[in-house]
């Protein structure tokens, strides 16, 4: 599923995304949070003040690319309430979501996808980052 790639997650993205799972751990998304429960056992926990600029982090806008396509896709992150997909805004549920949580610029990933796919995906910028901005609360 993985690959062992070093991966930050703030506190108060932690203590969110732990409510999430409380919601969504059991019925239709359970597969999918229990991704997301294995990329946050093996994170990095830091305080939204030290977390580095170029770190995925939940409401982060990122640029991502498909390595096997070469095919750019720019989306912000978001809860799974916010998600609005023809805004291109992708749940932390949604593969690509749980994917791309806690990845820096720079870093890929090999992630399952519906159909028996598997896809690599590198991170090529985060042009918004709620931490780096100061939106310390969103």
């Amino acid at each position: 599923m993985t690959q062992e790639r070093h991966i930050i997650v703030t506190e108060t993205d932690l203590e969110r995304l732990q409510r999430v799972l409380d919601v969504h751990g059991n019925g239709r998304n359970a597969e999918l949070a229990e991704m997301l429960e294995q990329e946050l056992a093996r994170a990095e926990i830091m305080s939204a003040q030290e977390v580095p600029a170029d770190v995925v982090t939940m409401n982060s806008t990122v640029v991502f690319e498909d390595e096997e396509t070469g095919s750019r896709r720019e989306v912000t992150l978001c809860y799974p309430q916010d998600a609005r997909s023809d805004e291109g805004r992708i749940s932390v549920l949604a593969p690509i979501g749980s994917a791309l949580i806690g990845l820096s610029v720079g870093q890929s990933i090999e992630w399952p996808f519906p159909g028996g796919r598997t896809r690599t995906l590198r991170i090529v910028a985060v042009p918004y980052q709620p931490e780096a901005a100061g939106h310390f609360h969103l």
